[in-house]
């Protein structure tokens, strides 16, 4: 081995080391950074929008689990948001079940259910797959809108009796922290899939189902598996939204704009990635509530306009969503020092 070729060798190992060392400094600098805001900000407007990107990605984080690593596109997950909020809603209301004990009842009816639809669905591929997705939410919602015993449409509502025993507080600093603890167990969910022969068998059965199938991988079984895991989460996320606001109804939690925005989370900021939804709701929540401040009730509607725009833009010059933006750029100026390297040594 030459000289150079060593000099080039050990300078690529270097810019590696530094970087993935870098990430890992920010990502518990960020970590920190996040559990103290509510001690440092005491804004509860402030502490109200930190809360809104937490719980937005925590919903990308569980997204991307069906959506991310086995590549099945679905546009229905409001049914299992509002599965969950309405489940450990009744339970507690209408039977006195705990919520610590009727908000996971609601996450695993999620996720049986899901098992039910990714049954038939799963027989689907490509766009047939998310339409059929988007047929169930809306049955689903139809259903809760009709149904006197939930509500209806006019709905919920959670009684004020506050403390952890019931999950209900009259300030917003619980409520972050009880975010910030979902998102922190999502993602540790997606890292273990990621990391485990779960994940490669989902990465497989995106990127070529018919060798995964000819090596004997069974693809509805692990997008069954998958999907469940994603629904459970989006159940939960759910559960947690109806003991923030204290009040749900079908046009809350089962809406189709609220399955679009979980998706678009995780697409704009890189689908397949543990950092993307993370991003992805940080940006979102942003233009959202931005959108709100600026044009108020007049301006209803503007952030879907936003939305559309954002899919346009990102489907045709950033597929890979922001990650895979700045994954590549780093990847560029590695190739420069890389290069410059081995020109001063030439």
């Amino acid at each position: 081995m030459t000289q150079l070729n060593q000099q080039s060798i050990l300078g690529a190992a270097y810019a590696s080391s530094g970087y993935k060392w870098s990430t890992r400094f920010l990502l518990v600098f960020l970590l920190g950074f996040v559990i103290i805001f509510p001690i440092i900000e005491k804004s509860p407007s402030h502490q109200n929008f930190v809360i809104l990107v937490l719980m937005a990605a925590q919903l990308g984080v569980a997204w991307n689990i069906i959506g991310g690593y086995a590549g099945q596109v679905s546009l229905g997950q409001a049914a299992f948001y509002g599965l969950g909020a309405y489940t450990s809603t009744l339970l507690f209301t209408k039977f006195g079940i705990n919520p610590w004990f009727a908000i996971p009842i609601g996450g695993l009816l999620a996720a049986c259910i899901s098992l039910a639809v990714g049954w038939s669905c799963f027989r689907l591929k490509g766009h047939y797959f998310a339409m059929a997705t988007i047929a169930v939410a809306e049955i689903i919602q139809i259903v809760f809108t009709n149904w006197d015993f939930a509500g209806g449409a006019v709905g919920l509502n959670l009684p004020m009796e506050g403390g952890w025993k019931f999950l209900i507080f009259n300030d917003k600093e619980p409520y972050y922290y009880l975010a910030l603890g979902l998102l922190l167990l999502t993602l540790a969910v997606n890292y273990g899939i990621e990391k485990s022969f779960l994940g490669y068998y989902l990465r497989a059965i995106k990127d070529e189902p018919d060798a995964a199938q000819s090596l004997g991988v069974n693809l509805s079984l692990y997008k069954q598996i998958a999907f469940a895991i994603s629904s459970f989460f989006t159940a939960l996320g759910g559960s947690l939204y109806a003991h923030k606001e204290l009040y749900i109804d079908p046009a809350s939690v089962l809406h189709t704009g609220l399955s679009i925005k979980m998706a678009l989370v995780s697409i704009l900021g890189g689908v397949g990635t543990l950092s993307g939804p993370v991003i992805g709701a940080a940006v979102l929540t942003f233009i959202e509530e931005g959108t709100r401040m600026l044009f108020g009730g007049s301006g209803k509607g503007t952030d879907l306009i936003i939305y559309a725009a954002l899919i346009v833009v990102i489907a045709v010059y950033y597929p890979s969503g922001v990650v895979g933006w700045v994954r590549g750029y780093l990847s560029k100026r590695a190739a420069i020092r890389q290069t410059r390297l081995e020109g001063r040594s030439a």
